[in-house]
């Protein structure tokens, strides 16, 4: 072997910077796009948002994008009067996160002391705290109150922190022994005393070993009847057969007859499995729509929700020192470059959303019209081919990109997905074919539910050709039990 020169010729794609920064800001949602936005705006001081007048700091240093007229006097001369306070506009108030709690200010006069709360109030109240208070907190503050020696009171927050998340005790008493120190002189017995003292504490349930005595720490505190007698013998003894809705065997093993079956049924059903979820910090997820669709003379028409649009400038300050000293502000150059790209990316990222989301929103005119059951099969090729753009690009467009719609805030990719042949050589979106099952299933006799291959023949009646196999997964992703747990007695 020896060195030698070769001359080859190939082709090679080369990414400018300005190609990279868009195919990134175009996959990114748009939580994430403002938070890149963010930290733009700390690094390129040439970069700012169209908003920055707020601040008061900022009066007479900012204007539009080059290319667009001046600040007016007007907004000069207010610039040098004092600012006023200024209060927090609705939208600035307002979230996505649409949950169960809310503050409500109704009333004249906007007085908090005056006002007086129903019921739904202290509900909402009650749960604001339980959401605020950690399953351990809330259990400490109750053994603070408890009658109990140092000794004991030690114990019982021992095990309390042997508690998962569920309120669950999953490990055995003789492990946790081992994990205390000898010169504790702590027994088994006294792991069993706390163990009772914590089985006694809110909420019920809490320090169960396992799912059947969780439920019987609960229904113990029921008023005492043949109903919760049965309830508590089920949960001890027959609970696979429960959860099998196999109501024959549990009437014979029990002795009992269908109204003391079907009360200690009801009460079984109302009780709380995992007593500490409730405690369970909530991991919040807010989803800020995209675009918003909304139907305007008998069409569906899409539209670019404002409040996710950043609004971004140059800022004219900068540029005017850049302008001033062009030999000697080489990093500033650059910056300005960067920023003019930010700028361009950022809108050309939303009209790609746009024009995708409308080209779905036309292919899907009779899912908006009707729902689910309508939902047509869509492909990321066929709205590439319509839009001339490549797949890949579409599918990143459509990824944790939404729309807000009168059915409710979806994700871009819900409207694609698999498809089924039918009888007439057509084809029906899987998504249709959900939507069908569930309403087979939410019209069906309880007490004689329709099986997987039942539901198979009732689509095939339809024309959809569809396994039993396909029914089964699709079933389960829609969370519907099978057919012996949807029997009723």
């Amino acid at each position: 072997m020896k060195p030698s020169l070769q001359l080859r010729i190939s082709q090679q794609l080369a990414l400018t910077p300005q190609l990279q920064q868009s195919i990134k800001l175009l996959q990114l949602s748009t939580l994430e796009l403002n938070s890149e936005i963010e930290r733009m705006l700390l690094e390129n001081p040439l970069l700012e948002r169209e908003d920055a007048e707020s601040d008061p700091e900022a009066w007479g240093q900012s204007a539009e994008v080059p290319g667009s007229e001046a600040q007016s006097e007007a907004a000069a001369e207010a610039a040098e009067a004092p600012p006023e306070p200024a209060e927090p506009s609705f939208e600035e108030a307002a979230n996505y996160d649409d949950g169960p709690t809310e503050w409500s200010g109704e009333g004249e006069g906007g007085g908090s002391g005056s006002g007086t709360r129903d019921d739904d109030d202290e509900t909402d109240f009650q749960e604001f705290r339980a959401a605020q208070t950690s399953l351990r907190d809330h259990l400490d503050a109750q053994v603070s109150l408890m009658p109990l020696s140092d000794r004991d009171r030690a114990l019982l927050r021992f095990m309390i922190e042997a508690l998962d998340d569920h309120g669950y005790l999953t490990q055995p008493l003789e492990e946790l022994l081992e994990l205390l120190p000898p010169e504790d002189e702590v027994e088994l017995d006294d792991l069993q005393i706390a163990l009772a003292h914590l089985q006694q504490l809110d909420p019920a349930g809490i320090g169960a070993r396992s799912p059947g005595e969780c439920l019987k720490l609960q229904l113990v505190q029921h008023p005492r009847s043949a109903a919760r007698d049965t309830a508590i013998a089920i949960v001890e003894h027959h609970l696979e057969l429960l959860a099998a809705r196999d109501f024959v065997r549990l009437k014979r093993q029990l002795g009992c007859g269908d109204d003391v079956l079907r009360e200690a049924h009801q009460l079984v059903c109302s009780l709380d499995p995992r007593p500490g979820a409730r405690f369970a910090a909530l991991d919040a997820r807010y989803v800020i729509p995209d675009v918003i669709v909304r139907k305007v003379r008998n069409h569906w028409s899409v539209t670019l929700n404002a409040d996710a649009m950043p609004k971004l400038r140059i800022n004219q300050l900068y540029a005017g020192i850049l302008q001033q000293h062009r030999g000697s502000a080489g990093s500033l150059a650059g910056q300005l470059q960067e920023a003019r790209w930010m700028i361009k990316n950022v809108q050309q990222r939303f009209d790609t959303i746009l024009r995708v989301s409308q080209a779905i929103v036309d292919r899907q005119r009779q899912f908006f019209d009707y729902g689910d059951v309508a939902m047509r099969p869509l492909t990321l090729r066929e709205i590439a081919d319509q839009l001339e753009l490549h797949e890949s690009t579409i599918s990143r467009v459509t990824t944790q990109k939404y729309m807000s719609t009168p059915r409710g805030i979806l994700e871009l990719k819900y409207f694609f997905g698999s498809h089924v042949a039918t009888d007439s050589g057509g084809e029906c979106s899987a998504t249709a074919i959900r939507a069908l099952i569930r309403q087979l299933v939410a019209a069906e006799d309880r007490k004689k539910p329709l099986s997987d291959a039942k539901i198979a023949d009732l689509l095939g009646q339809q024309g959809i050709v569809v396994a039993r196999r396909t029914i089964a997964k699709y079933r389960e992703s829609l969370n519907i039990p099978p057919v012996s747990q949807r029997k009723m007695i």
